[in-house]
């Protein structure tokens, strides 16, 4: 969520800022403002009511014990205590009225992010490793897990519907071994290590900006307000809703592992094949709270946390800076990190990382104290997978495969396989 201070203070750059995202959000900058001077104008005139009540109220014991006739302040009282619940009920509304459309808004990108409509205008900043060169035709990795027998999303289908996979055998001892070794990894680098639930209520989602606009991607519960969660980030950075941290603590890193749950809405025809678009996959989440000053060099320190992994497991990868027009509404700044799949001949997503500065932080009231001035003051959250898990099998299976069909593991995960290949 934005800052009303920065709307009410400087509107027409707010909106010059979020019209490079694509979209022109005049009317609802309006709207709010307009809400906003009635709020304020609202909360003067209660304010003062309030503090002439309370005024009156020390004064007539007073006035009682000098023998002075009280009736006319009486009288005042009331016509204040007749005021009061209508003010405050309309202050009510307008704030409720507000709200949603605050929450609407997207962050203001950083400046230095590139604009453009979609993916094809990121900007690439670096690549690592070799795309492999094979003396024969790849397969896609649904291919080859099916003829190993390690992937089975036919009875999947059987069992729930499509977009469902059944790991078998070493396809199931390697998808554990992968986010082990992510885990393994990651809390050996300074993260704290978190398994949490996977259903989280609707404060949580809004928090972290997944409701309102996209509930009807999302998972719920029927007959409860739980929804299954889409990414660990929810209800990792929700741990800290609407609490003031020590300065001192911070950064404070998680690593949690989870399965992530996704309706895909609007996908369809998209990667429909395999594991890289599914309902239910797993995925290791970093999350980092940060100090404000800090948290762009702790993006750096972030992706390349989660370039380390896919740099040990030797699968080839480039990053990539999202434009305007490709980036999250909750982001200010997102690196992805995109694997190299043989089948698709390009490069995938396996990893987003996000400076959210204080969108997320203001939506969930998560704050630090200040140690120069002792007041709370909204930190900076970020996140990034480390990795998906599935993806990354996916990308292991096509990128390490033999002419035989059989899969070479990468030394990383053999002490987790207990085999040097799959086969």
């Amino acid at each position: 969520m934005l800052d009303i201070k920065q709307i009410r203070e400087t509107p027409e750059e707010v909106k010059t800022a979020l019209a490079r995202r694509g979209k022109d959000y005049s009317a609802e900058i309006d709207q709010i403002l307009a809400l906003d001077e009635q709020r304020r104008a609202l909360l003067q005139k209660t304010e003062a009511l309030k503090a002439e009540q309370n005024a009156a109220s020390k004064k007539i014991p007073a006035m009682k014990k000098d023998g002075e006739d009280v009736t006319e302040i009486m009288a005042q009282m009331k016509e204040i205590a007749q005021k009061l619940p209508a003010m405050d009920e309309a202050l009510r509304e307008t704030t409720q009225n507000m709200e949603p459309l605050l929450l609407s808004l997207p962050n203001i990108p950083k400046a230095d992010v590139p604009d453009g409509k979609g993916a094809d205008d990121n900007l690439e900043i670096n690549r690592w490793g070799k795309q492999p060169q094979f003396g024969f035709a790849p397969k896609p990795h649904w291919e080859i897990g099916g003829a190993l027998g390690i992937l089975d999303p036919a009875t999947a289908a059987k069992v729930t519907g499509a977009r469902f996979h059944f790991y078998k055998g070493l396809g199931a001892r390697l998808e554990r071994s992968v986010f082990n070794f992510f885990m393994d990894t990651h809390s050996a680098r300074g993260y704290t290590e978190i398994l949490p639930p996977y259903m989280v209520n609707r404060a949580a989602m809004t928090g972290t900006g997944q409701l309102p606009k996209f509930e009807d991607g999302s998972f719920k519960i029927q007959d409860t307000d739980y929804f299954l969660i889409p990414t660990a980030e929810v209800p990792v950075t929700n741990m800290h809703r609407e609490e003031i941290l020590d300065a001192e603590s911070l950064p404070i890193r998680y690593c949690a592992y989870s399965a992530n749950f996704r309706s895909e809405a609007g996908a369809a025809g998209r990667d429909t094949r395999g594991l890289i678009r599914q309902h239910q996959f797993n995925k290791v989440e970093l999350v980092v709270f940060s100090r404000p000053e800090n948290s762009y060099s702790e993006l750096v320190t972030l992706t390349e946390d989660a370039e380390y992994v896919l740099k040990v497991l030797g699968l080839p990868y480039r990053v990539v800076t999202q434009c305007t027009g490709d980036m999250g509404a909750c982001s200010a700044q997102t690196n992805d990190l995109e694997v190299w799949m043989p089948s698709y001949e390009r490069y995938v997503e396996i990893s987003s990382c996000s400076n959210f500065e204080g969108y997320q932080a203001r939506r969930a009231k998560i704050r630090y104290r200040g140690p120069e001035d002792g007041k709370p003051h909204f930190l900076h959250t970020l996140n990034g997978s480390g990795l998906a898990v599935g993806r990354t099998v996916a990308a292991i299976l096509e990128n390490f495969q033999n002419k035989d069909g059989s899969v070479t593991v990468p030394k990383a995960l053999r002490p987790y396989m207990g085999t040097d290949v799959i086969k």
